[in-house]
Parts: C-alpha cells; structure tokens; sequence
C-alpha cells in the first residue's frame, strides 16, 4: 500500500505478477535493449519504482523490504532488477529535496526518477534558479523515467566553484524529460535491457530548489530512511542485483542436472566438480545474503532509534555490499563454467545472467577497488569518508 499527500494507492500488481512478467519478457528486454513495456506497466502498477519514496508522499519502505524485492526481481530478469533499483535509489532524494518538490517530482504514484550522481554537469547560478549543461554517462532506464536527474558542479561566470542560495556546491538537480538528450552509447556485453546510456542537456533551467545535495548536509525528512547512508543504499541495491542474479544462476544449473556432457555416461547433477561447485556457491549466496542483510538491518534499526550512523557503520555497510558483490561474482562464475557447453547458447539464460553479473560488477559502488579505501579505514589511516 503506498501513501501519498493526499490519498492512499493500492498497487493494482501484486508482486508475483511482476516476477512472472519480467521473466517472460526477459529475452525481449535485452533485444529491445531497454525495459519491455508490458514490464514498465507491471512494475508502475506494484509500485515498485518508488517503495524508497519518503513517508510524507509515498510508501517510505523498510531498507531491507526493498533490497529483497530488487533481488527478487533480478532473478527473474537482471535488467528489470537493475532499474528498480536504480528508481528507488534516486527516490531516497526525496528525503533531501523542498516538500514542494518532492511532491511534485515522487507524488504521482508513476512516478520514476534515475540519473547519476556524479558532479558530471556544470550548473551557473542565475536568477530564480540554475542554468545547466553536462553529460552523463550509465542513465540507467532514463528512457522510462518521468524525471532524469545529474549531479553538477556549481560554477560561476568564471568557471569557478560556487555554491547556491541554499549552500549546495555539488547538487543532484532534476530535468523534465523532454530537456535531456539521450545518446545512443549503450552498446554492452550485459544488462543490455537497462538502457543505461550517455545522456545530456544543453543550458537547461532549472527553477530554485529543484535539487538536493548528497554529501555534508542532514536529510529534510529525519527518519529512519531518511537518516540511512545514501550511498551504502546504493551499494547495497547493487549487491542485491548480483544476489538475484547468483540465485538465478544456481536455479539454471540445478535444471540442467539432467543433462549428460557428450561421451560422459553420468548426468550433470552425478559429476562430484559439478556437485562441489554448486555447493560453494550455494554457500557463496547464503553468506552474501545474511552479511548485507544483517548489516542494512542494523543500519535501519540505528535510525529508528535515532542513533548517528558513523563513519565505522558506513563503511561496515559498504564492506557488506562489496563483499555480497564479489561472492555472487564467483557463485555465477562456478554455475557458468560448471553448465559446460549448454550454458553458451543465446537460449541459456545462464549465459545473460553470466554477463548481467560481470557488468553489475563493475558498477563504481561495489568494484573491487572500493576494498582499498574500506582496508585503509580499518587499519586507521587518514581516509576521506564522504562516500561511505
């Protein structure tokens, strides 16, 4: 059930419908290269696009709820997976954006939002508002959002850094649709349904207050969601697409049990590698899944309380969701190879969650290199912070 401003919304969808659905147009998403409509539709009418909404005009979820959905769904389909997380990341934004704002942009119930947050854009201070140009690269589902958003660098008429009325200097602003070019640069090995291409505007205004800033400042909604480390909900919806997506691969192996290698007079499911391999990463899954969490978990009780979330949780928060990434890498890699040739062919959804898998991986919030700033913290050394 989802709370608006103004009235109450009962999902027209349930769940297992979107799970069903997604999985039957899996195939179709990737050729596409971009969600399947019939999937647009389902995933509007369940709400799932906005679940991380604010309490004030929308459902305002549980952390932990809205993880096990994004896996959920990305075992049915990595792509549709990868975009509502992608939604409901950019919709905890409404915990940090004017009330008149948040409505306007998250109030409708299909609503979606997405962009990325990188200062990639300029944006110059002008009368009333921003004036912003950039380029930014993995806009994933912009395609189907009714609002894309960037971060910018606040300049002046000099090209020097500034900062708004409001103190922000490095803002994730919103655009109306029609203000923002999408390039066709999305021309990838994996998640090929997401259509997480380049996208830009050219001197777009953008009316006072129509932004928000990540980094060094509270959220206007102080709750529980709101309080929650922007960037370790990120880090963590990415990790719970790897989850979906080794489930996924441990599921196809299990169906090919049956299958006999050819010379080979033992089935799949009778080969001992086969049966070791589908063991680790059944294993690799179980221990991804209660690390991250165990971890959103207590994260979310440490807001409910209001207890301050330091640095040492954000950065337990991200070792989590890394380390989740990394395990159901291998899990994938293990069912992969173990499926032998059957895994190959285009037919094989093996082989799309392989690729799904390697490409969700290399997302900047779970790469292997944000192990060096999580050890460098551990040990006690000087570390910046900011994104943890």
């Amino acid at each position: 059930m989802t709370m608006t401003g103004r009235e109450t919304i009962v999902p027209e969808v349930r769940e297992a419908d979107v799970l069903r659905i997604a999985a039957t147009r899996a195939s179709a998403t990737e050729q596409l290269g971009h969600l399947h409509p019939e999937v647009i539709d389902a995933l509007v009418q369940a709400g799932m696009f906005r679940r991380w909404v604010s309490a004030e005009v929308g459902e305002g979820a549980s952390v932990t709820d809205v993880l096990g959905t994004i896996e959920r769904i990305s075992q049915a389909d990595g792509a549709t997976g990868w975009c509502v997380m992608i939604a409901n990341t950019t919709a905890l934004i409404s915990h940090r954006l004017p009330a008149e704002w948040a409505t306007t942009i998250f109030g409708d119930p299909a609503a979606c939002s997405g962009g990325f947050g990188m200062p990639a854009g300029a944006a110059r201070v002008v009368d009333g508002g921003l004036v912003v140009t950039g380029r930014w690269a993995w806009g994933s589902g912009t395609d189907h959002c009714t609002w894309v958003g960037g971060g910018v660098r606040v300049v002046d008429e000099n090209g020097e850094s500034t900062k708004t009325l409001d103190g922000a200097r490095t803002p994730f602003v919103f655009f109306e649709p029609g203000d923002v070019e999408l390039l066709d640069t999305w021309h990838v090995a994996g998640l090929k349904g997401t259509a997480s291409t380049d996208y830009s505007v050219d001197a777009v205004f953008v009316p006072e207050g129509r932004w928000a800033q990540l980094i060094g400042v509270d959220p206007r909604v102080d709750d529980a969601l709101g309080r929650f480390p922007f960037f370790g909900a990120l880090a963590s919806g990415v990790a719970a697409v790897m989850i979906g997506l080794a489930q996924r691969a441990i599921d196809e192996l299990v169906l090919l049990g049956a299958k006999r290698s050819m010379g080979s007079k033992k089935t799949l499911a009778e080969r001992a590698p086969v049966q070791a391999d589908l063991s680790l990463a059944r294993a690799n899954v179980a221990q991804a899944r209660s690390y991250l969490y165990g971890t959103t978990d207590r994260v979310w009780e440490d807001g409910n309380h209001g207890r301050d979330v330091g640095d040492d949780v954000r950065a337990e928060l991200r070792l989590a969701a890394t380390s989740a990434s990394r395990r159901c890498l291998e899990a994938v890699s293990l069912c992969y190879h173990a499926a032998g040739g059957a895994a190959v062919y285009e037919t094989s959804p093996l082989q799309r969650v392989f690729r799904d898998a390697h490409v969700a991986q290399s997302h900047g919030m779970v790469a292997p290199r944000t192990m060096e700033p999580l050890g460098r913290f551990a040990f006690g050394l000087e570390t910046n912070t900011a994104l943890f």
